[in-house]
């Protein structure tokens, strides 16, 4: 018969495991036996490097805490040596490791998983896995809005090339309306012609005839 004291750390377990499957993003159950230590160690340190916390679970009190968030669908995983990959953060991270490094240590087997609240079988775990993660994403997005700005670089630096500066770029832009202006410069002494030819000189030399 287990003591109080021992009654109460597994409740504590349940509690903890229960609130980090309400949590989580996602999640991955492995059979770990197989892997020798150096194999294990070296798995921990890939995922720890990818932010995704790892540790084997005891089968009993992970039953209940599936059952406690609805992963009933677990049960019949939950048997034999088990552990867990899980992260708070990346949906893609723990099935992404995990299957990349059972690919060189057939020894690892991949039992199932789940993400945002719905247990994955294992076909859904290798789906999840090929998916790209989140940086190979933004590095996409980044790169589609850099293209423009690198294909406008290569056209300011083959018009310094050719002799252009961008400032005479500038200057024939902003000297467009002065040109434009002009005839209205031009227009207004011609409406001002006149003038001289009114001058009285022929009358004025009529007087030295008489």
């Amino acid at each position: 018969m287990p003591s109080q004291k021992v009654l109460e750390e597994k409740k504590q377990i349940v509690s903890a495991m229960t609130e980090q499957f309400k949590t989580a993003v996602s999640g991955v159950f492995v059979d770990y036996c197989g892997l020798t230590v150096e194999e294990d160690t070296q798995l921990r340190n890939k995922l720890r490097e990818a932010g995704v916390e790892y540790k084997v679970i005891k089968n009993t009190l992970t039953r209940f805490a599936a059952k406690e968030v609805g992963f009933d669908e677990l049960d019949p995983i939950l048997n034999g040596p088990t552990s867990l990959a899980i992260s708070m953060t990346d949906e893609v991270a723990p099935a992404k490791v995990i299957a990349d490094f059972a690919k060189s240590h057939e020894q690892l087997e991949i039992k199932a998983g789940f993400l945002d609240g719905k247990v994955l079988a294992l076909d859904e775990v290798k789906k999840l896995a090929a998916t790209p993660n989140r940086e190979t994403l933004l590095a996409k997005l980044l790169g589609s809005l850099n293209a423009p700005i690198s294909n406008l670089a290569r056209t300011l630096q083959a018009l310094v090339d050719n002799g252009v500066e961008p400032a005479d770029i500038k200057v024939e832009k902003e000297e467009a309306p002065a040109e434009e202006a002009a005839p209205e410069v031009v227009e207004a002494p011609a409406e001002e012609a006149p003038v001289a030819e009114e001058a009285p000189a022929p009358e004025a030399e009529a007087p030295t005839e008489e």
